[in-house]
């Protein structure tokens, strides 16, 4: 499963020889899971054993989601190098989430060895744990490689195209329909330029047989075909998704996007692509006819992977144009890739100047909830604090509040970001807070962000000191295109809905799933015969 967010004990020091690192998930007594029988739970069927610290050395955290922790591990025996996706028993809470699980281990088993599909190596499972050792992929995501050259043309974005469509065509070929093809689920193996590139993450795949017909809505959101909103689709949907990542390979933006999650949906059930912007006059007429065959909404007229590969304009990708598409095309996708780290930095700034009141209310609840007094509070401990103070918020969206607020490395909130999230269940209701924000960006106080302050606030930012990603966040949130930001362009930012890369997979089936009834409640929707 793709996108995994246990807390864990605090990592130590990697162990040497036979100490092993201690099971980052131990369990307590009388905990219960989906299935009601305390830590008895058996997820997986056969699994290559039950002890993973008698093969496996788990080491340093690769990464973290919704259910678990992903580590590099190495092969005690060989010293091979693996990832293994921990995933806590405790985060599975119902049959869905136990099935999840389930299903990707049986069909990366099921799977024949792909160059372009990570490899499934060993699974082990404990009382508290399922363990899935995988090939290790170290070469970073699809979009921060292209960033990181210094030259990226249309014949890069083929090059790429081809290897996710291939991928495609191998799945379906035998029986697996992907539903969440995006580019955060494919990694480079290794950071050589010649590294393969990698799927990596089968979580909400399926096995299918011809003329099969499924109505659960899975996927995430901008990714979404038409009829998986309807409820009514087949194997055509990962066309539809490798179709939006080639817009997005192309030009650095979604094809469907919109403020809200019902925007987003009607976006794609309208299904009208935009090659006005740049750098579509620039781009071959043979790729934006791939891209409306791939993006066509009637999945009976839509290529299928074979017809896609057979497209000229993958035949002759080494011939596809060479010619740069452009900074601004490098900097959309950089920006897509990080967190907006203008909203970050706003929410902290609030925090430092509520009231005297807020912050003494704020703090009784901090230090009500940290009932280890470690100065810091994980998701079990705010979720538990919560419902003792008569706020019932959904797991899922606790989960995006604890991410927005930019957690530390060992997934717990200090006090600082425990106000952040605070001020997030207010929903920014108070726009003073906003008002102080924005006068804190509003260095030289004329009434608008400029692009020098903008640039002076993100400069500490790893991820955003690059003058390609300022110049992006500007772009995205300056709506009047007057080269600055007015109060109502940040207020509109910090109210804006969903940011859809970070949000659960829990979260994502249950906002479609209603939306989608909605949608055929008031018409937008009909069922497809």
């Amino acid at each position: 499963m793709g996108n995994c967010c246990a807390t864990p004990s605090t990592p130590s020091a990697k162990p040497k020889g036979k100490n092993k690192k201690a099971n980052p998930f131990p369990a307590k007594d009388g905990e219960k899971n989906a299935n009601g029988h305390g830590n008895k739970l058996q997820v997986l069927s056969d699994p290559t054993g039950h002890n993973i610290s008698a093969h496996y050395d788990l080491g340093r955290e690769l990464g973290r989601g919704e259910f678990g922790v992903t580590y590099l591990c190495t092969d005690t025996n060989t010293g091979e190098k693996f990832a293994c996706k921990s995933i806590s028993k405790k985060k599975l809470r119902t049959a869905v989430d136990i099935e999840d699980v389930r299903r990707e281990v049986q069909i990366m088993k099921h799977l024949p060895n792909h160059p372009n599909v990570v490899r499934l190596k060993d699974t082990y499972e404990d009382d508290q744990a399922v363990h899935i050792v995988m090939e290790l992929c170290e070469g970073g995501e699809l979009f921060d490689r292209i960033v990181a050259r210094g030259h990226y043309t249309e014949r890069a974005a083929a090059v790429v195209m081809r290897t996710i469509v291939e991928v495609v065509q191998a799945c379906h070929k035998h029986g697996v329909m992907h539903r969440d093809l995006k580019p955060e689920n494919f990694l480079f193996a290794n950071k050589k330029e010649s590294s393969p590139l990698k799927a990596i993450d089968f979580g909400l795949s399926i096995t299918f047989k011809p003329g099969d017909l499924f109505n659960e809505i899975v996927g995430s959101p901008y990714y979404m075909a038409p009829e998986v909103l309807k409820r009514n689709y087949g194997p055509e949907v990962d066309v539809w998704s490798a179709g939006v990542i080639l817009y997005i390979l192309l030009c650095g933006i979604p094809p469907f996007w919109a403020e809200t999650e019902q925007g987003v949906a009607q976006a794609i059930i309208r299904s009208v692509i935009d090659f006005r912007r740049d750098p579509w006059p620039r781009v071959s007429e043979n790729a934006k006819d791939l891209v409306r065959k791939m993006l066509n909404p009637d999945p009976k007229r839509r290529l299928t992977a074979q017809e896609v590969l057979d497209h000229p304009w993958l035949q002759n990708a080494k011939k596809a144009p060479n010619v740069p598409l452009g900074e601004t095309v490098k900097a959309r996708l950089k920006q897509f890739s990080v967190m907006n780290k203008l909203k970050k930095r706003a929410l902290r700034v609030i925090a430092e100047h509520l009231s005297v009141e807020e912050v003494a209310g704020i703090k009784e609840a901090f230090d009500m909830m940290d009932v280890e007094k470690r100065g810091k509070i994980n998701l079990e401990e705010l979720r538990s604090g919560l419902q003792k103070l008569g706020q019932q918020i959904p797991e899922a969206d606790l989960q995006i509040l604890m991410e927005a607020a930019g957690v530390q490395d060992d997934g717990a909130l200090n006090y600082g970001e425990f106000v952040a999230v605070s001020i997030h269940l207010k929903r920014m209701a108070n726009d003073e807070h906003l008002h102080k924000a924005f006068a804190f960006f509003d260095q030289n106080q004329s009434g608008f962000i400029e692009i020098e302050e903008l640039r002076a606030v993100l400069l500490n930012d790893e991820e955003t000191n690059s003058e390609d990603v300022v110049n992006a966040i500007m772009h995205d949130v300056d709506t009047d295109k007057d080269g600055r930001i007015s109060y109502e362009e940040f207020a509109a930012m910090m109210k804006a809905g969903t940011d859809w890369r970070k949000a659960s997979r829990q979260y994502s089936r249950e906002r479609f799933n209603s939306l989608s009834l909605k949608l055929f409640r008031e018409g937008s929707l009909k069922l497809t015969s």
